[in-house]
């Protein structure tokens, strides 16, 4: 059983940082947060804005911090679950950080260059914009989730694959979303499209899942 080998202690002060990096994220912009809260239902927030964006926003660095440590200790607990059930140790869990955290800012910076190299930065913006939003917004969900599987339920496997389908809902709306507001070039530029699904969509994932499966050996 998970309980049986996590450090709650550790996982406590991390879910209490990831949560003091939300709590300042309100206090700080408590209008765009609020906004923030109901972007799944409301476009709201897309709309207002994406006219605003900065090369390093505020907003977005702290719920970025938090997803990187939501997505670090979910990770975690999936490997431990499903995968290979081992002690908690501190140094593993700050290379797992550490290598989540390189590879999403790795890949925000490619398409960056990408939209440079070809003319298209406005569009990339845009695109990065909704993407990071729901990515953020996967990350302030998976807070009281990692909550619940470290204090109440027992992550078994059904759990952990409804928390899996979670994940994959809020993204794959935050994808339709983007894709209906680039429909027309998208389709006229179908083949270099599914090229950046493969090389900057897929690609990274299989890395990732590579970190997490290596990250105890």
């Amino acid at each position: 059983m998970l309980r049986e080998v996590i450090s709650n202690d550790w996982f406590t002060v991390f879910l209490i940082l990831g949560l003091t990096f939300i709590t300042l994220c309100k206090y700080l912009f408590t209008s765009r947060f609020k906004d923030f809260v109901t972007v799944i239902s409301n476009s709201k927030y897309l709309k207002i804005y994406a006219r605003d964006q900065k090369f390093i926003d505020g907003f977005d660095a702290l719920l970025f911090l938090n997803l990187i440590i939501s997505v670090s200790i979910f990770s975690y607990i999936v490997y431990a679950s499903l995968v290979h059930p081992s002690e908690f140790n501190l140094t593993q869990f700050f290379k797992l950080i550490f290598g989540i955290g390189v590879l999403f800012l790795i890949k925000v910076l490619l398409e960056r260059l990408i939209g440079s190299v070809f003319d298209i930065d406005s569009l990339i913006d845009s695109y990065l914009f909704q993407k990071t939003t729901y990515k953020n917004y996967t990350g302030f969900l998976l807070l009281p989730i990692n909550c619940v599987l470290i204090y109440t339920l027992t992550p078994t496997t059904s759990v952990i694959y409804v928390c899996i389908g979670l994940i994959v809902l809020v993204n794959f709306l935050g994808f339709i979303s983007s894709f209906k507001n680039h429909q027309k070039l998208l389709l006229n530029n179908l083949f270099y499209f599914i090229l950046y699904l493969c090389a900057l969509e897929i690609g990274p994932y299989l890395i990732l899942y590579k970190i997490i499966k290596d990250f105890n050996a």
